[in-house]
């Protein structure tokens, strides 16, 4: 353990670029689970520093996942203000049969032929494992986008992985950020269901 934190500390000092990437990205998520708007740009920053802190550490699944996040950064930002019942602001809901059919079609298929394509294409460290985790985090984030509280238990499964996946790489700041993630996608899960339950008995 003192190893471990021993090498935490060198590596936010070592890494400024990913620990002020890392901080945003606590703080958007911290704003995800209160359901404040801010955390789609602040998020925007997180993703747009991420995009260079993932090609240095040759994680190109999830290098271009961070553009398709700050895509879906400007869609989630307009769907929270707008796409509610007749413009309103969105509400928490539950996701549908629907909803996990897509999760599991797309995440299995695109997990498969992104893995094949950076296995076959590229020197990507880990291709599968980060194939899997950037297909299902971009569903994860769908989810979001459309206030859906299940994504935060998607979260949860990702972020445990992740978290070993960015030790495993020397990539220390991004452990802690998703150490913290995780912490925060529990509370979301909780927080957002309170808040679907208090308005469906109502």
């Amino acid at each position: 353990m003192p190893e471990v934190l021993a090498a935490l500390v060198a590596g936010l000092a070592a890494n400024p670029l990913e620990t002020v990437a890392a901080g945003f990205g606590i703080v958007s998520v911290w704003l995800s689970t209160r359901e404040h708007v801010a955390s789609w740009p602040t998020g925007m920053v997180n993703v747009a520093l991420y995009f260079l802190v993932f090609h240095g550490a040759k994680l190109y699944a999830d290098m271009w996942l961070q553009a398709i996040y700050f895509a879906l950064s400007v869609y989630g930002w307009y769907e929270w203000k707008y796409g509610g019942e007749q413009r309103s602001a969105l509400r928490v809901s539950r996701a549908t049969a629907r909803h996990w059919t897509v999760v599991a079609v797309v995440g299995t298929v695109g997990s498969a032929a992104l893995g094949h394509f950076f296995a076959r294409r590229t020197d990507a460290a880990m291709p599968y494992l980060d194939s899997t985790l950037s297909v299902v985090s971009l569903l994860a984030q769908w989810m979001m986008t459309r206030k859906l509280v299940e994504n935060w238990a998607v979260w949860v499964a990702l972020d445990l992985v992740y978290v070993a996946m960015f030790l495993s790489r020397g990539l220390y700041p991004t452990a802690l950020q998703y150490a913290v993630f995780l912490g925060l996608a529990a509370k979301g899960f909780v927080d957002w269901r309170r808040t679907w339950l208090a308005r469906a008995s109502s």
